[in-house]
């Protein structure tokens, strides 16, 4: 029987080379729990591998070859599936999202990422480096923006976020960027496509005031647990601690106004920067 193919960059790198790991581990006979010991990673973790909602890195995929016998396989096409256009301290949550069919997702500061209009992308760059050419702010908006596409399909993946109300009073790229991009989160909500509720102020403390959290399921793979802060992220898979954050944000939906409270909210905040722009 033929070996796996060297990867084509062009096609779906994560999707194929999992597959092409599911067949190598099926053809030694081994287990996903057997595959994960000696690289002392759990079968789940290899599963994620396989389903393509985790990367393979260059660590695993040299042991992977040794344990396999696949000639340098996984470590030549390694290379060429860690390639992305994202930060590399997302890249593989992005990934991940891309394969997902919920994201539950708290912004205590932000719009989330699939949910920004160019304007309020550009701005948001633009704070982080104020000093990066403008080329640079250009890639790092259309990779945002080429996320979004993800929104395009009109059920999956099932989006929910919480939006602490600091994320709607604080003015990034200026009160008409405000007026914009929140009347875009609001047409989303409205045409149903996603669940959308602010956390307000006076809802005191909660269970998430650590920082931003993204909750992902999946099909085919256990959950992932997302957390992020300046220039850095961690993708968790931990049973336990995804959970325990599972829990932590259904708690949190209980303390915000209801959707459609919270559109009315958006809406009206979102008028109000558009009249306060006008002179």
């Amino acid at each position: 029987m033929p070996g796996p193919k060297d990867l084509d960059p062009s096609a779906s790198p994560r999707a194929f080379l999992g597959a092409e790991l599911r067949f190598a581990r099926e053809k030694s006979g081994l287990t996903q729990d057997e595959l994960g010991q000696p690289l002392f990673v759990s079968g789940s973790f290899i599963g994620q591998l396989e389903s393509g909602t985790r990367r393979m890195h260059l660590e695993y995929a040299r042991q992977i070859d040794q344990i396999l016998g696949t000639n340098g396989f996984f470590t030549r096409n390694c290379v060429a599936a860690a390639k992305s256009k994202y930060p590399d301290h997302f890249a593989e949550a992005a990934e991940a999202e891309a394969v997902a069919t919920t994201i539950r997702e708290y912004a205590p500061l932000l719009i989330p990422g699939l949910l920004q209009t160019e304007a309020y992308a550009r701005a948001v760059f633009r704070a982080y480096q104020p000093t990066a050419p403008d080329p640079v702010i250009d890639d790092l908006v259309t990779a945002r923006l080429d996320r979004a596409h993800l929104l395009a399909d009109p059920t999956t993946p099932m989006l929910w976020a919480v939006l602490d109300e600091a994320v709607l009073r604080r003015v990034v790229g200026g009160r008409a960027v405000m007026a914009e991009a929140l009347a875009h989160v609001t047409d989303l909500g409205l045409q149903h496509r996603i669940i959308v509720q602010v956390l307000p102020f006076d809802a005191g403390g909660h269970a998430v005031m650590g920082g931003a959290l993204k909750l992902m399921a999946f099909d085919d793979a256990p959950p992932l647990a997302y957390f992020e802060g300046p220039g850095t992220g961690r993708l968790e898979d931990d049973p336990a601690t995804v959970t325990r954050h599972e829990l932590a944000y259904d708690l949190l939906g209980a303390s915000a106004l209801s959707p459609q409270q919270s559109l009315a909210l958006i809406e009206s905040v979102a008028e109000d920067y558009a009249h306060e722009d006008q002179p």
